[in-house]
């Protein structure tokens, strides 16, 4: 198997300088091609994304998993849309930023580049795999995808359309494999490949992005969980807290900017929890709260663990807690979030400005719902993961993400003395 993985990523290498001197025109013909072609071979997806199901089913996989995994006509009309959606974009490449002269008369500045290969390593999903191919693709960087093994057929048939589509647009096919063995040795592997592969980027649960950053020896871009807090200050608009509190929690919980703790300052507990707590229960939320929150919600609350502070949940259940100040808030944060997105509710604009200056979050929030923390929300287009990290990027990744800045220099002859 390491020779299949090894020429997958030699063959990316030599793709990746064939991409970074594409045109804009050349990048979004190849795109709109690929759109084209996925809305015209639909049948072809279906049927390997029915088998993908049947066995899925099989393994008794759970019924979000499946609706996560599952393909219809519907989706593939509206990923070609994402394509054609990610060619409208700007292209990066080559943008120049922060040129000055200097006392010598050089010009000094940075252009943006292309990272080169980069290989991504998701579950479930099968659309990411078109979707991670065309934004690094957009960005002039080969890829190397490996999805989960409960897609692969699914995988295997977009591969191949992608394939087909490259070498009919005259560029190579090698731009973007896809590994089409659920083998995890071929994981393993893929992550050994320092000197052709430039930066990893996993998608997916905890433990596969914990396997991949022990075991690469490869940059990792990662976003690790969302543990999410929302604390509704002593000077918060209870009104206004309450739709922001219910939108982080119940709009859609299994993603990671979804609130899992909510802290909610003593000042204003007696008043906003009760309804608050109602509200959240009436929505199927499960609630698990510090003993006052227990006394105070008027509904059923389990009372929390310690092991519910640092939890992700990515369902219908949230950790409440009543803390003394904005400093305990600022502690528990600093102590159970994963530097995600952290959000405040409140009127008074000095704790607003602690609250942001002393939470270290990809996203930090005042009077907004943590849900926001999205490269669509933010003006950045289509993105290809929100990394918890601060090396070499933090928040979600968009295109200029997937790219890196290198120093261009402008002379006239000038000579160091």
């Amino acid at each position: 198997m390491t020779q299949a993985m090894q020429a997958l990523a030699a063959g990316a290498k030599q793709a990746a300088r064939v991409l970074a001197k594409l045109t804009r025109g050349d990048k979004d013909a190849f795109l709109l091609a690929l759109a084209a072609a996925l809305e015209a071979r639909q049948a072809e997806v279906l049927a390997a994304n029915a088998e993908d199901m049947a066995a899925g089913a099989a393994a008794g996989l759970s019924a979000a998993m499946l609706d996560r995994l599952r393909l219809d006509g519907g989706r593939l009309t509206a990923l070609a849309g994402a394509v054609r959606d990610v060619a409208a974009l700007p292209d990066p490449v080559g943008d120049i930023v922060g040129m000055q002269r200097r006392p010598n008369g050089m010009q000094v500045g940075r252009m943006r580049v292309p990272l080169g290969v980069i290989a991504i390593i998701y579950e479930s999903r099968p659309n990411v795999t078109v979707d991670a191919a065309v934004l690094c693709f957009k960005a002039g960087n080969a890829c190397i995808l490996r999805g989960g093994k409960e897609a692969v057929r699914s995988n295997t048939a977009l591969g191949r359309i992608m394939r087909d589509t490259l070498a009919a647009s005259g560029l190579p096919a090698a731009a973007i494999g896809v590994v089409e063995t659920t083998d995890r040795d071929a994981m393993r592997e893929l992550l050994q490949f320092d000197e052709l592969i430039d930066v990893v980027i996993p998608r997916g649960g905890e433990n596969l992005i914990r396997f991949v950053r022990e075991h690469a020896r490869i940059p990792v871009i990662s976003h690790l969980k969302g543990v999410c807090h929302t604390y509704v200050d002593a000077a918060a608009d209870l009104a206004m807290a309450e739709e922001i509190c219910f939108n982080a929690k119940v709009q859609r919980p299994g993603v990671c900017n979804a609130m899992e703790t909510m802290l909610v300052h003593r000042a204003v507990a007696a008043q906003f929890l009760p309804a608050m707590c109602r509200r959240l229960a009436a929505a199927q939320v499960e609630l698990r709260g510090c003993p006052e929150t227990v006394r105070l919600a008027g509904v059923p609350v389990t009372p929390a663990t310690e092991a519910d502070w640092p939890a992700e949940y990515t369902d219908l259940i949230l950790a409440v807690r009543v803390v003394d100040s904005l400093d305990a808030a600022l502690d528990h944060i600093a102590r159970y979030s994963s530097q995600h997105s952290d959000a405040i509710v409140t009127n008074d604009w000095p704790a607003a400005q602690r609250f942001l200056n002393e939470v270290d979050s990809a996203a930090v929030f005042v009077n907004a719902s943590t849900r926001f923390n999205d490269g669509g929300e933010f003006g950045l287009g289509a993105e290809i993961g929100i990394s918890t990290q601060k090396l070499h990027c933090r928040g979600p990744m968009g295109l200029a993400e997937l790219t890196s800045l290198k120093f261009v220099v402008l002379g006239s002859g000038q000579v160091r003395g």
